[in-house]
């Protein structure tokens, strides 16, 4: 394993979420910190398939239509220069907008890009919301062959003291 002064590219998975500019402050943080390159991943998950242009009397099958996937693909696209406009002010960035399974695709591209690090967000769901979707962050550090940072997400938490 790499000691902190071989980490010079970190993998920053983000999401169109609140959550993921703290996972992208901190990732930014830590790669000045590091004199280390970023790159920024945003992965679209696969649309589900949509009945607005089909007949479920005449047993079609759904499909997706261009038009949404392109809406997301736009809006990731998006959300990426942002956050790198917002956070990467004197690191060195690259871009990654994937369409698939949000863990798969971030354990391709740390292996392709050749990522140290890999950080990823969790939304701290338990329970049956946990047993339902799953949490991308545990699959991937399961799966990692490099070291895996995960952000919490602790606002949650604050709120209930409220």
């Amino acid at each position: 394993m790499k000691t902190l002064n071989q980490l010079h590219k970190i993998l920053i998975a983000i999401e169109d979420s609140q959550y993921s500019d703290s996972v992208a402050g901190y990732g930014y943080e830590l790669a000045r910190k590091l004199d280390a390159t970023v790159a920024l991943l945003h992965v679209n998950d696969i649309p589900v398939s949509t009945p607005y242009v089909t007949d479920p009397m005449l047993n079609e099958t759904p499909i997706v239509m261009p038009e949404v996937i392109q809406a997301q693909d736009e809006s990731g696209k998006k959300l990426l220069n942002r956050v790198a406009e917002d956070f990467g002010e004197g690191v060195t960035t690259y871009t990654f907008h994937k369409l698939g399974n949000p863990r798969d695709e971030i354990l391709s591209t740390a292996e392709e890009w050749e990522a140290d690090l890999i950080i990823v967000g969790t939304h701290g769901r338990t329970g049956f919301d946990h047993f339902i979707s799953g949490s991308v962050a545990e699959r991937v550090v399961r799966k990692a062959k490099c070291p895996v940072l995960i952000i919490p997400n602790k606002e949650d938490d604050t709120k209930k003291a409220e």
